[in-house]
């Protein structure tokens, strides 16, 4: 049950009801009521502005309004106080009996608590990676890869139908400069002196195995030859053995794509030619000549026939640029044409997931996905921002197989993939983000993966020595959900039980904003509490959660650990880690 949803839908009921028998208008728009936690714990358990947002349509004052709700609200049977806070709030006050039974819907839902119907089985296509198939993946890769792979499990967790996509850029000047630096190892790998890198070309020691395998499968088939001949082959080659590369590194940190889209199977199936030819028919192409760039000083600037897109049509700062002045396509071209592929599959909803150095990209494809939809889709695209690998505070130094940046692989070598799962989510994926080798394997609080593990092996601990004090007790959730729970009467047990019902309402909005951060945050939180309240029975042997020769209040406890383990566990499944039992 999402509690806040809940007593949403009960407010409406009530205005309902009075809109029925006449005390208040038919018909209101009941949008914008909502039910949350208010801004401060002692002022309640739940608030809603319904008063407020609903008297002006009414013709009431927002205080008369809230007199009315209240009256109704508390002849509610779970509600045990209902009061007006400021000019029309409603502050409500649950019984302690309605939080226990939401402890049972923990306990019975198991790691399914959370699950919502959110999407209503709506597909969404998710974008997320999509490196340029010219090397192995680098951290800032990892983050954009986490955050896309925790956003489609966590719109699953929402019902949402998920299609996980990587584009493959392996079109353009990129993957022939791929090609040239393959070739040259290549070259290196039958006995030629190839000197220094050029410059320009890819320096990582990664492409010597490629170099190695075009020459083992190749033989000297391409030596001496002019680059006409070989460009294209060896271009082939070195993209399957990037993607391969690429693959196995995703697959290191746990992430699975269900499709691989290649930009250039689509440019060769004529797939720009025709989202061109459909936007042309709605006369939203043309020729022109854009001002010059802001920065620019008119000497800087050689104004020339473009063709252009209408982007401004649809919120765009500027026409854009469909044709490079050589009559090539522009990348944004290719990029209308495969949002116009993914919207005739069947999505309207699209979630691209890009690096930080994108943002300029934002404003012109939701124009584009807006014109070729006419309307009827969405795109929402998140920026990842930067992420600085640290050691002890300190930059950490380039890797020589890459050449240029720590590749993501030496990364999950060195921590694991579940730390860096969990440390990508953090922060907001629009902040920069430190990642400390030091710090993420610290084992204090500091570390939120520790603290978070730790929550959960600490309960299972606790559950180990309740099996060992009390044989005869059936700890499966589901016996532990129908024993004592009235005896849950600490006022921190219960709000560690408020704190568990919190989950639902946040997986939905973590959903429907697209922010699987959110979780990291709750977690941590739910964390904390967790060990606030271990670390009270250290003070006070009464508060311990087992308590020889009270099997009911011990069992009691044991459901509350239960119940709290489970959740951590079921944010831990969305975030792909695995919830620890034991921590050594």
């Amino acid at each position: 049950m999402n509690v806040f949803k809940y007593f949403r839908n009960e407010v409406t009921k009530i205005v309902e009801e009075l809109a029925a028998a006449g005390t208040l208008p038919a018909g209101l728009d009941l949008s914008r009521v909502a039910a949350e936690p208010p801004r401060e714990a002692a002022h309640g358990d739940i608030s809603t502005n319904a008063a407020m947002v609903l008297a002006k349509p009414a013709g009431v004052k927002p205080r008369d309004l809230a007199l009315l709700l209240v009256e109704r609200l508390k002849a509610h049977p779970e509600v045990t106080a209902a009061d007006i806070a400021g000019p029309g709030f409603i502050n409500l006050r649950l019984a302690d009996r309605f939080w226990r039974a939401r402890l049972v819907d923990v306990l019975t839902a198991g790691l399914g608590y959370g699950d919502s119907e959110l999407g209503q089985g709506r597909a969404v296509n998710v974008e997320y990676v999509s490196a340029n198939p010219t090397g192995p993946l680098h951290v800032g890769h990892g983050r954009g890869a986490v955050f896309g792979d925790v956003l489609a499990a966590l719109l699953e967790k929402a019902g949402y139908k998920v299609a996980r996509e990587y584009y493959i850029n392996d079109a353009g000047a990129q993957v022939d400069v791929l090609a040239r630096s393959t070739h040259l190892r290549y070259r290196e790998a039958l006995g030629e002196t190839i000197g220094v890198i050029p410059e320009g070309f890819y320096p990582g020691d990664y492409l010597k195995e490629v170099g190695a395998a075009l020459a083992a499968r190749d033989g000297v088939r391409w030596q001496g030859r002019p680059e006409s001949e070989w460009l294209a082959p060896v271009r082939d080659f070195a993209i399957d053995a990037m993607m391969v590369l690429i693959r196995a590194d995703l697959e290191a940190l746990g992430v699975r794509h269900a499709v691989f889209s290649s930009e250039r199977a689509m440019i060769a199936a004529g797939g720009v030619e025709a989202v061109l030819s459909f936007l042309e028919g709605k006369g939203l192409i043309y020729v022109g000549t854009l001002e010059p760039p802001k920065g620019k000083t008119p000497e800087d600037w050689e104004p020339r026939p473009q063709t252009l897109f209408r982007a401004t049509d649809f919120g765009d700062d500027v026409d854009r640029p469909l044709k490079k002045s050589d009559g090539s396509w522009t990348y944004f071209a290719g990029d209308i044409a495969y949002h116009f592929d993914k919207y005739r599959r069947g999505f309207n909803a699209m979630i691209d997931v890009l690096g930080a150095d994108h943002f300029g990209y934002i404003k012109r494809m939701q124009a584009a996905v807006k014109a070729l939809s006419e309307g009827k889709a969405e795109l929402d695209v998140k920026i990842c921002q930067l992420v600085n690998l640290l050691d002890r505070g300190e930059p950490v130094k380039m890797s020589k197989r890459s050449g240029t940046f720590i590749t993501l692989r030496e990364v999950i070598d060195r921590v694991g993939k579940d730390v860096v799962r969990f440390i990508m989510l953090t922060r907001r994926n629009d902040q920069s983000l430190d990642f400390d080798f030091a710090k993420v394997q610290e084992k204090t609080r500091d570390n939120p993966v520790f603290y978070v593990q730790y929550a959960h092996a600490r309960a299972h601990s606790v559950l180990r020595h309740g099996r060992e004090a009390f044989p005869n007790l059936d700890q499966t959730p589901a016996a532990l959900a129908r024993g004592p729970l009235d005896r849950l009467s600490d006022p921190a047990e219960l709000a560690l039980i408020r704190s568990l019902a919190a989950w639902p309402r946040t997986v939905e909005g973590a959903a429907e904003a697209h922010e699987p951060h959110r979780l990291a945050f709750y977690l941590y939180e739910l964390a904390a509490e967790f060990h606030a309240l271990w670390n009270r029975g250290n003070e006070d042997a009464t508060l311990r959660f087992l308590i020889p020769g009270d099997a009911d209040l011990s069992a009691a406890r044991l459901a509350l650990l239960s119940g709290m383990a489970g959740v951590i566990a079921s944010g831990l499944k969305v975030f792909g880690v695995e919830p620890l039992e034991e921590m050594r």
